[in-house]
């Protein structure tokens, strides 16, 4: 997970999985598209990524296509985001519960 987290810090990488979440499958050149840096550069961030396993590839001839691998982002998701989200909702559901019952209560009868 070290190496997710590491992969995910530098901004050029995210732009990278953000080209991928828009279109995946995507040559080197069509990422180079997308960002002001040279081909070699962008290798380097594509390999990171990689060894993060947050991008895999397959080969077409003599293409190299690059694809999201969004299961470590979910692993995170659940390990460090998840277990937090679920008491806030039952705490917001809680909530609106109670102004419900509160809100019943004190409507008037005609």
């Amino acid at each position: 997970m070290d190496a997710v987290f590491k992969a995910l810090a530098d901004a050029s990488r995210r732009k990278l999985l953000d080209q991928l979440h828009k279109c995946n499958g995507q040559t080197l050149s069509e990422l180079c598209g997308h960002l002001d840096m040279t081909r070699q550069a962008v290798t380097k961030h594509l390999v990171l990524l990689e060894k993060a396993n947050l991008v895999t590839t397959v080969r077409r001839g003599r293409e190299k296509l690059h694809y999201l691998n969004p299961v470590p982002l979910h692993e995170i998701y659940e390990r460090w985001i998840g277990k937090y989200e679920s008491h806030r909702l039952a705490a917001l559901s809680d909530l609106k519960k109670g102004l419900e019952t509160t809100n019943t209560r004190k409507k008037p009868t005609s």
